[in-house]
C-alpha cells in the first residue's frame, strides 16, 4: 500500500467520529452529540486551558487532544454505564489506528501520556474533556433536564487542575445561551 494510501485510510478512519455519536446522552434523555464534535470542543477547550497554564506545552496539549478520543472510531464511545459490562483494548485500538502513520512514534507516546494521566498535559486534557461535557450537559440544564445537574456534580469532582476547576465555575455560572442572547438581544432591545 502507498504511503498516501495510509493517510487516506487513516483520514477516513478519523471521519468515522463523525458519525458515531456518543452514547451517553440516551440515559441523560436529552441532547445528542457526534464524538467528533465532542473532540472539537475537547480541542478548543485544552487550548484555552493551556493558555491559563504557562508551564504547559500547548502543542503537545493539542496534538493529544486531537488524538484523545481517535481509538472511538474502532471501539465506539463507552459511557460509564457501558463500561461497567463491557472491556476493550483502547490501547491496541489506538495502537492500530495509528500504525504505519509519519507521526505514529510521536502520537503513540502522547496516547500512552494522555492514558497515564501523570503530567501536566495530560491532566489538561483530561480537564477538558470533562469541561467540555459540563458544557453539554449545563446547556440541557438550562434548558430543563432534571437529571443534568446530577452529572454536571459527577464530571466536576473528576476535574484535576485549577485552571479546570476555575474554569467549571464560570461554566456552572453561565447561562449557555448568554454569549449571543445578552449581546444580541439586549442590543436589539436598546435600538
Amino acid at each position: 500500500m502507498s504511503s498516501y494510501r495510509r493517510l487516506a485510510r487513516s483520514l477516513f478512519e478519523a471521519a468515522m467520529l463523525k458519525r458515531l455519536r456518543r452514547t451517553g446522552y440516551a440515559y441523560l434523555g436529552t441532547g445528542e452529540e457526534s464524538v467528533a464534535a465532542h473532540s472539537f470542543g475537547v480541542v478548543y477547550c485544552a487550548w484555552l486551558l493551556a493558555s491559563l497554564v504557562p508551564e504547559a506545552d500547548t502543542e503537545k496539549v493539542l496534538k493529544m487532544a486531537v488524538l484523545h478520543d481517535l481509538a472511538e472510531a474502532r471501539i465506539g464511545d463507552l459511557n460509564s454505564v457501558n463500561k461497567l459490562y463491557d472491556a476493550t483494548d483502547e490501547e491496541r485500538a489506538f495502537r492500530d489506528a495509528l500504525s504505519g502513520l509519519p507521526f505514529e512514534e510521536e502520537a503513540r507516546d502522547l496516547v500512552r501520556e494522555y492514558l497515564a494521566r501523570e503530567s501536566l498535559e495530560a491532566r489538561l486534557v483530561h480537564d477538558a474533556d470533562q469541561l467540555d461535557l459540563m458544557i453539554m450537559l449545563k446547556e440541557q440544564k438550562d434548558l430543563g433536564n432534571p437529571y443534568a445537574s446530577r452529572w454536571l456534580a459527577y464530571a466536576r469532582k473528576r476535574l484535576k487542575t485549577e485552571a479546570g476547576k476555575r474554569l467549571a465555575e464560570a461554566i456552572l455560572e453561565t447561562d449557555w445561551a448568554s454569549w449571543w442572547l445578552d449581546e444580541f438581544v439586549s442590543r436589539d432591545e436598546r435600538a
